[in-house]
């Protein structure tokens, strides 16, 4: 195991990539789950706070020490097993996400979770539930785990398998490797019916492997991962319109999103994501092409029909929404859709690079609303910052429903503003029966938030939880939830 106390000589650990920052004793680098074992139950009899450290791509401060030390998973990086019959794949923590998926996809196998930075490590996605583009076709994480291993707090291990342990309404008990009886009780609340990632999974008769997807690294360390996957289809179709208002980019959207779920029809979509003009505006630094004064919608799906035919139909579909064939790019083979994927992520990381710069934290959103009200939601949403004459840019998930807005605060008077009007804009998306949190997780800098979505009695009782898997209060403290609802009578 490596271990290092000189602080220079771990920085890097002490920050994610929204520039949330924090502190710690000493860093820890294990080399396998026994060394992990027995470096838990030491901090256990000692209580020492432990935080668990990923790659760094993490938006809310999740991984960020705020005292004690540092778990970082970083040396379990190996792929275990492929078993291309019964299509999954075991893993151990740290393996990079782009990595995994080029692996399956040379044996001709699919792993569909696609977040936007795939430099992250696996064992982080699962935490946290991660999802990205195709979620509108496929799901989140949670769809494609299989498996768990995972090292709780007190050094006792589960081993969990989906479909093997169940809620028995909402009372449940595990019982560790080493025969220990864990029983508890699953908060009864209700979950936003919109792609969700605010506090634990907690549901009547759960799968209780779900219970840890998402969990944010507060109920223990997973150090083995087993994943579903799917075949491979290398033919897709890819490709992003134009459009000259955002209107008809939402009604495109809104009607492709209705035909993918039509069984008669062969449009499909796997993604369906939205760039507004500000967000066009920085790219088309680098991407000259772009038209001027226009927003875009990119879209994606897998090719099982007749291709002539499939592509006849998107573009009906387009034309029929105003946007100009003309300027419609078009991707089949992988090198061009490549491209569209950099085009696609590079502005997360244009915004990331000028608030840091400016020493300020990122202020974007990760809320989702129903259907129903999301084109109201969204007029709100931006219409309340733009009264506020803060220079912003818009896209992500139209699928989902699922807009990022990122306001680009210029000094610390405009970043406090930013903080306030990013309040409201959660705020609203809980009246309108949404989230605060589609995909991010809640970490340490969106606490106050998920107290939007569910009363501090709802919050007591997720700490209960916890206290079940971690009695002395050691792992990831202050993720999800204050450090005040451990208190617990």
């Amino acid at each position: 195991m490596i271990i290092k106390t000189n602080k220079d000589e771990f920085e890097d650990y002490l920050s994610d990539a929204s520039n949330f920052k924090g502190d710690a004793e000493a860093l820890y680098i294990p080399e396998n789950e026994s060394e992990i074992i027995d470096l838990l139950k030491k901090c256990n009899e000692t209580k020492t706070n432990v935080t668990i450290s990923g790659n760094g791509t993490g938006l809310t401060g999740a991984r960020v020490p705020l005292n004690g030390i540092i778990i970082s998973t970083e040396r379990l990086n190996k792929i275990l097993e492929l078993n291309i019959e019964e299509k999954y794949l075991i893993v151990q923590p740290a393996v990079i996400l782009k990595d995994l998926q080029t692996f399956v996809e040379e044996h001709n196998l699919f792993y569909p979770p696609d977040p936007t930075e795939r430099n992250c490590f696996i064992g982080a996605t699962v935490a946290t539930n991660s999802s990205g583009a195709r979620t509108f076709k496929y799901g989140p994480t949670r769809n494609f785990v299989l498996g768990l291993k995972i090292v709780l707090p007190t050094g006792d291990t589960l081993t969990l398998e989906r479909g093997r342990e169940k809620a028995f309404n909402y009372e449940a008990t595990l019982i560790t490797s080493e025969r220990n009886i864990l029983s508890f009780s699953i908060p009864k609340f209700v979950m936003p019916k919109t792609k969700n990632a605010a506090g634990y999974f907690c549901k009547e008769n759960m799968d209780l492997i779900d219970l840890f997807i998402g969990s944010e690294g507060t109920l223990g360390i997973i150090t083995e991962i087993k994943l579903k996957l799917l075949d491979y289809n290398k033919n897709v179709l890819s490709a992003i319109s134009f459009f000259e208002n955002e209107n008809d980019a939402f009604n495109f959207v809104d009607e492709a999103k209705k035909l993918s779920f039509d069984i008669n029809s062969i449009i499909d979509a796997r993604g369906l994501e939205f760039f507004d003009h500000h967000t066009l505006n920085y790219l088309r630094k680098d991407f000259s092409s772009v038209p001027e004064n226009t927003c875009a919608v990119w879209f994606e799906q897998e090719i099982n029909n007749n291709e002539d035919e499939l592509v006849e139909e998107w573009m009906s579909l387009i034309s029929k929404h105003n946007s100009d064939l003309e300027t419609t790019w078009l991707a089949f083979d992988k090198i061009e859709q490549e491209k569209f994927k950099e085009f696609r992520h590079s502005i997360a990381w244009k915004v990331n690079e000028i608030v840091a710069q400016r020493n300020l934290r990122k202020i974007g959103t990760d809320v989702a609303v129903p259907d129903e009200y999301f084109f109201e939601f969204y007029k709100w949403m931006k219409n309340l910052v733009e009264e506020n004459s803060i220079e912003y840019v818009v896209y992500g998930h139209l699928g989902n429903n699922h807009p990022h807005l990122n306001m680009i605060p210029k000094n610390k008077d405009e970043f406090e503003l930013c903080k306030k009007l990013y309040g409201e804009i959660c705020k609203q998306a809980v009246k309108y029966n949404g989230t605060v949190s589609a995909e991010h997780g809640i970490g340490k800098s969106k606490r106050d938030y998920l107290l939007m979505m569910y009363d501090e009695g709802v919050i007591k009782e997720m700490a209960k939880l916890k206290l079940v898997f971690d009695p002395n209060k050691i792992l990831n403290i202050g993720n999800i939830f204050d450090e005040k609802f451990l208190k617990q009578s």
